[in-house]
């Protein structure tokens, strides 16, 4: 009989974790809150340990045909002016693709193997060494040997069976916002960003569409609901207000966008990432935060976690640790650094701006 694995989100960890226990003999379900699969995203890495694991599925060559294919990286001064040119793109292989075309590549690796459930979620979660028994706000009640939650930063599955996401988040002190405007970009080879103290503003080709990015310092904001597009807008206006450039015209379109990202940069970490026969995987686990390879880790993390599983078929308890020391290793390295990614990449003062600044017009000569 087959080994019975129910996922929580349907994004790159779960979808790859369901393509590799497939792979393995399993029988996976994968429920998604959303109402179908999201297809807008921010730019995201492919590279490091992720690149043979999507090579070993097949999906590396398409992954390759929807690569945003940006040549390269402006730095810009507060009035548009160039600070410095750096070249994107590597000659180890990595790829940069949209977030909503990588979960779609992955998806259509295993959606002949996995059965999907849309617009539904978990609700409660109930454990004997023999199963889990979970529950939904919309189907009925199924009893899983292993649940999987690859749900995000704000994870339904950590929050029952761990605890309340504030036990496990360290908020760094930064919001993100990110939209598709559609439409041509400006400029179609290159990502370009323009920084004042506490602030970023970000503008990528996105495979011939506009995408944007603010990534601001603000206190920890809790008045909030972070499905409030309309509270985010004002939120985002008030801390761009005054730049100049193009961010008065890009403030206005804003406004008339339909699908924003809006959340806090966040790091998420666990003392351990599975209870008994339950487990978190991706971002769920241990959100490297918007500058730590996420969709990398995402994948590594689901290849890592179902050859565990293969190795030990009669102990999950044993392959779930086994996959937490493997894998730990590599988010680990990737947590350390977020502190220095946020300060590279949102300088908040004027003289680590200017620093910054000095820095990478000496590396666009080198």
């Amino acid at each position: 009989m087959k080994r019975t694995a129910l996922i929580s989100g349907a994004g790159i960890a779960g979808t790859t974790a369901a393509y590799w226990l497939a792979r393995h003999g399993w029988e996976t379900t994968i429920v998604e809150r959303s109402g179908d699969l999201r297809s807008s995203g921010n730019p995201v890495d492919v590279r490091g340990p992720a690149l043979p694991v999507t090579e070993q599925m097949g999906v590396l060559p398409g992954l390759r045909a929807v690569a945003t294919h940006a040549k390269g990286m402006r730095i810009l001064d507060p009035t548009g002016r160039p600070i410095a040119r750096l070249p994107m793109g590597s000659e180890d292989g990595d790829v940069e693709v949209m977030r909503g075309d990588l979960a779609r590549v992955l998806w259509s690796a295993t959606e002949d193997d996995t059965e999907l459930i849309l617009d539904d979620t978990i609700t409660g979660l109930e454990q004997d060494p023999e199963g889990v028994d979970a529950t939904f706000e919309r189907s009925g009640p199924r009893r899983f040997d292993l649940v999987i939650g690859a749900d995000g930063l704000h994870s339904t599955v950590r929050r029952i069976a761990f605890g309340p996401e504030r036990e496990f988040s360290d908020y760094l002190g930064l919001y993100v916002a990110t939209v598709q405007f559609g439409g041509p970009p400006a400029n179609p080879d290159e990502v370009e960003l323009l920084n004042v103290p506490g602030r970023l503003l970000g503008l990528h080709p996105a495979r011939g569409e506009a995408g944007v990015a603010f990534i601001f310092r603000h206190p920890e904001l809790t008045g909030v609901d972070r499905h409030d597009s309309t509270a985010q807008k004002q939120v985002i206006t008030r801390a761009y207000q005054g730049i100049g450039w193009r961010v008065p015209e890009l403030l206005d379109r804003l406004q008339e966008a339909d699908d924003i990202y809006f959340d806090a940069v966040t790091r998420v970490r666990l003392a351990s990432w599975s209870r008994g026969r339950i487990v978190l995987l991706g971002d769920a686990a241990s959100c490297v935060s918007l500058f730590g390879d996420g969709s990398t880790m995402a994948i590594a993390g689901a290849h890592q976690l179902a050859s565990a599983l293969a190795a030990s078929p009669g102990d999950p308890q044993a392959a779930l640790r086994r996959y937490e020391s493997n894998h730990r290793k590599l988010t680990a390295q990737k947590q350390r650094r977020v502190h220095l990614a946020a300060t590279l990449l949102v300088p908040a003062h004027r003289l680590t701006l200017a620093t910054r600044n000095s820095v990478a017009r000496v590396l666009s000569h080198a």
